[in-house]
């Protein structure tokens, strides 16, 4: 029987390019490196949290060209050319993003962990245009959950910045 010979496997790094709060990112990364461990283990960026590691959690919800996602199921790589905002990207202590702001005034947080998620979902949820009453913000955002029991103080603040018409998407904090 003749030898096979298969081709090499995957290259050990692919060159891809990320707009990541507004300033673009040249990087080279492995195949595998899901967009979660980019911004945490590479860039630093430790926001976003690893909760599950499943897409069942949404403690690493980003934004990806304004579409929110978990970022644990993406890889870095099917990324390439995507404008990324996370948590670091909404606002800065000095110039909160309105659903930060929200989250301290209705203190919809307890051990802030899924704070970073919910936020970012909250934003992506409100540009999608689809939430109009409460059970529609609770419905839409059940994909980030809450352990520590603030989901109450977290549909009182979505739901503050909504009535109030203040901006639930603007540009990265400059």
């Amino acid at each position: 029987m003749p030898e096979m010979t298969f081709a090499s496997a995957a290259p050990d790094e692919i060159p891809i390019s990320l707009t990541i709060n507004g300033q673009l990112h040249r990087l080279d990364v492995t195949p595998w490196t899901s967009l979660l461990d980019l911004l945490r283990e590479t860039l630093h960026l430790t926001g976003t949290k690893k909760g599950c590691d499943h897409g069942q959690c949404g403690a690493c919800t980003v934004l990806v060209d304004g579409t929110r996602i978990n970022s644990c199921l993406a890889l870095a790589v099917m990324k390439d050319g995507a404008e990324i905002t996370t948590i670091e990207g909404l606002g800065t202590p000095d110039n909160l993003h309105p659903l930060q702001a929200a989250f301290v005034e209705h203190d919809a947080f307890q051990c802030g962990y899924c704070t970073p998620g919910q936020i970012c979902s909250a934003v992506g949820m409100m540009s999608e245009g689809h939430a109009s009453t409460r059970a529609e913000i609770r419905e839409l955002m059940s994909g980030n959950l809450c352990r520590c029991g603030a989901y109450t103080n977290i549909v009182d603040a979505i739901e503050d910045v909504m009535q109030d018409g203040r901006p639930a998407v603007r540009e990265a904090a400059e």
